[in-house]
């Protein structure tokens, strides 16, 4: 386990990397870091942002897809999936679905899709995935902008867990009410759905990345129990509550981007509109 003072020193450097932009070797590079060491350098981050004034709004979850687990060798990982807090700072709703984002200081910046739910009510510490879908207020589609401060993108789980949980930034569109009707067949509609990420080329789109809600553990509502789980055996952090968003993780793996590029979904088997967000 990591002193306090090494939690402190290696959460301070994260925080110094992303905010000037700086690339860092991975902290397993230095010394063996543990995934509970990793959770308490994330804390620590956390603890650090709030008491400077950023407002926690919910949390992620990170490495939830299956098809990528399995491509870069992590199924049988102990610690995947993995989660992370949302923070206001990096939060945005995105009107009509149109929208810019800028790239400014971003590191190494890849985009990835998701499904996002808004929890309408504090989930039973033993909820069911029933009893979960039943606290969903709304869903809406999210594009995540992962980023890294590890060259090349090398990294273990636990470099993940301490930096950010690599969350850059979360893109909403338009959010859908839920009816009882709707939550009772969440999980099987969002399973048997798939989007498309595309990025512009001039006039024309071309297709870039394309999956299915069952690559995220199943079903998206999986991904958010599995979270539920997970919080439930880490008490140094908040349960889930009533008015958190939840981003369930990623339908297909994230693409690099660069300013000037326009990037596109579209959705097949869900009610869901598409995102266009213009990147600079």
């Amino acid at each position: 386990m990591l002193l306090s003072s090494q939690t402190n020193r290696y959460a301070h450097q994260l925080i110094e990397a992303r905010n000037k932009g700086k690339p860092m070797a991975p902290l397993t590079s230095r010394a063996p870091l543990s995934i509970t060491d990793a959770y308490e350098i994330a804390k620590t981050i956390a603890d650090i942002r709030i008491a400077n004034g950023e407002v926690m709004v919910g949390r992620k979850v990170g490495f939830a897809n299956t098809k990528y687990q399995a491509r870069h060798g992590l199924v049988s990982h102990e610690a995947t999936p993995t989660w992370s807090p949302l923070f206001d700072s990096t939060v945005r709703y995105v009107e009509d679905n149109h929208g810019v984002q800028s790239l400014a200081g971003a590191l190494q910046p890849r985009i990835q899709p998701e499904i996002v739910f808004k929890l309408g009510a504090t989930p039973d510490p033993h909820a069911s995935v029933h009893g979960l879908t039943d606290c969903i207020e709304w869903m809406a589609h999210g594009l995540e902008i992962v980023t890294c401060p590890y060259p090349d993108w090398r990294f273990e789980i636990a470099d993940a867990i301490a930096a950010f949980g690599l969350h850059g930034a979360l893109l909403i569109g338009e959010p859908k009410s839920l009816s009882q009707a709707s939550r009772n067949h969440l999980m099987q509609v969002l399973a048997d759905s798939s989007v498309s990420l595309s990025r512009s080329d001039g006039d024309e789109f071309t297709l870039c990345a394309a999956g299915f809600g069952s690559d995220v553990m199943g079903s998206p509502v999986y991904a958010l129990k599995r979270l539920h789980r997970m919080l439930a055996s880490n008490p140094q952090f908040p349960p889930l509550a009533a008015g958190e968003i939840v981003c369930t993780g990623a339908w297909a793996e994230a693409f690099p981007l660069a300013p000037g590029q326009t990037w596109v979904t579209a959705f097949s088997g869900v009610s869901l509109p598409g995102l266009s967000i213009s990147f600079v």
